[in-house]
């Protein structure tokens, strides 16, 4: 069966998420380890981190996952930038170690007009830094971006080009495919016959051994406008059968999926949740 969760908040403390995941319902669920619009992070206590390990090995949830932080650019023309978002990335790495979460995903940042091939030069160059300056086997999963303006990584022939150039770190880097992204970028989820075809390219382009986590989110925009709007499951353009043929399908049924949807007076986390276990029965 699917593992489903949320994102949820580590206010009042790490240990908190994991209570509150669990009160969700979730079997798995993701944080933010620290202020994600900030560039300082405040230091994870001994006493902090064997909290949330005991409480997250007790819990059974499966798996917790970090998500970076939104300030740094690992594509950024700019040097003091790119050298802060490799010191944070080793940082990040560093504190997932520290909290047994296996899994840290990360967006690929802006080239900021400097181009493509130039954006791809120095995000190949960060992680190669980042992993040389932290240590441990947490995987780093890269995920996809609705190609907005200067955005990198959209496309499969992005995230090929990057994990291609990092042999030595095939146990250290992964996919993370949200949803909506590929629907904003032109990707097509919104049928079975459409999700094999988008699937048949990533299995062609990157491979689907390299896909260990999906974002589970509705996309506001229509198909290829590169707007990054989350919206319900069901509720937006990919719709619900789409959602039933990705919480189905073979090859993405044995990952867990976290969705990041809004949270309003229409649905909250509970009620996407349940709505996502449903699409994932199968039943019309």
């Amino acid at each position: 069966m699917t593992r489903l969760g949320v994102h949820v908040s580590v206010a009042g403390g790490l240990d908190r998420a994991v209570i509150r995941a669990s009160e969700k319902g979730c079997d798995a669920f993701q944080i933010f380890s620290s202020n994600p619009r900030s560039w300082r992070s405040k230091p994870i206590t001994e006493e902090s981190a064997e909290s949330f390990v005991f409480l997250l090995q007790q819990s059974g949830l499966s798996p917790a996952v970090d998500h970076m932080p939104y300030l740094p650019n690992l594509a950024s023309a700019k040097d003091e930038v790119y050298a802060q978002s490799v010191r944070a990335l080793a940082r990040e790495l560093d504190r997932c170690r520290t909290l047994c979460i296996p899994y840290l995903v990360t967006h690929l940042g802006s080239h900021l007009g400097s181009g493509r091939e130039k954006g791809l030069v120095r995000i190949v160059a960060a992680l190669r830094d980042a992993f040389d300056r932290s240590e441990g086997n947490v995987v780093l999963l890269l995920e996809n971006s609705a190609g907005t303006k200067n955005s990198m990584g959209s496309t499969f022939s992005d995230l090929a080009e990057i994990l291609f150039s990092l042999p030595e770190e095939t146990r250290r880097l992964g996919v993370c495919l949200d949803t909506c992204h590929l629907h904003a970028a032109g990707y097509d989820l919104r049928s079975g016959p459409a999700l094999d075809a988008t699937l048949d390219l990533f299995q062609e382009m990157v491979g689907l051994e390299r896909l260990m986590l999906i974002h589970l989110n509705d996309c506001r925009g229509s198909l290829g406008a590169h707007l990054d709007r989350h919206e319900h499951i069901g509720l937006g353009q990919i719709g619900e059968e789409g959602f039933r043929a990705v919480l189905t399908h073979p090859a993405l049924a044995r990952l867990p999926m976290i969705l990041e949807t809004p949270v309003d007076t229409c649905r909250g986390d509970q009620g996407n949740l349940e709505v996502a276990r449903h699409l994932a029965s199968g039943i019309e």
